[in-house]
């Protein structure tokens, strides 16, 4: 049987409502990535329709500048390079977008209310069994995957980078790998899977 809440906790257990606006804002956020993806595809189908002026925003925006064997600047154009960046840039904003649903979702259900979507067609098969340890995991895993996206646009574009900024990306992309084995160890210590010997 279930016991009503004395003042004080119900009060203390009732904050974890503060935490809406943060989700609120989130999907506000997601709306901006949205707006953001569309104006970068438009840009992109414009370019390809030979619009100047959508090339060179979307030369602005990726920072790529085509050079010659001789390392000299050629004229602006729309070439392979130019595409995989901006497509890589889409990617990223898609991946982004995932990484936002999952805090969104996940947090709401773990740390503030029960949506209920058992038995909903559209449920993820994730939420059945999240949990704040999952929780990281997965978003450990998404921001790998940012990561990733992230370096292979400067590995392409490296002509526009120094040595030590693609160098500490590196690094750096090598720390998220080395921090998500480690949670994903943790947890894995924390809540070890049912085996035969742990089944009765």
């Amino acid at each position: 049987m279930s016991h009503p809440l004395r003042p004080l906790p119900n009060l203390i257990f009732a904050s974890r409502w503060l935490q809406l606006p943060l989700y609120l804002g989130l999907i506000l956020a997601q709306a901006v990535y949205v707006f953001h993806f569309w104006v970068e595809l438009v840009h992109l189908v414009e370019a390809a329709f030979g619009s100047k002026e959508a090339l060179q925003i979307l030369i602005t925006s990726t920072g790529y500048i085509a050079k010659d064997v001789a390392g000299n600047a050629l004229p602006p154009a729309l070439n392979e390079t130019l595409i995989m960046l901006v497509v890589l840039g889409l990617i990223d904003v898609v991946m982004i977008s995932n990484l936002l649903i999952m805090v969104i979702v996940g947090g709401y259900e773990t740390f503030v209310s029960r949506m209920h979507l058992e038995g909903h067609p559209d449920q993820p098969e994730w939420l059945s069994h999240v949990n704040a340890s999952v929780l990281k995991v997965k978003l450990a895993t998404a921001i790998i995957g940012i990561s990733s996206i992230h370096l292979l646009k400067t590995f392409i574009n490296a002509q526009s980078y120094t040595t030590h900024t693609v160098m500490w990306q590196t690094i750096i992309h090598v720390v998220f790998l080395l921090s998500a084995l480690a949670i994903a160890y943790t947890d894995r210590l924390l809540h070890p899977p049912a085996g035969p010997q742990n089944s009765h």
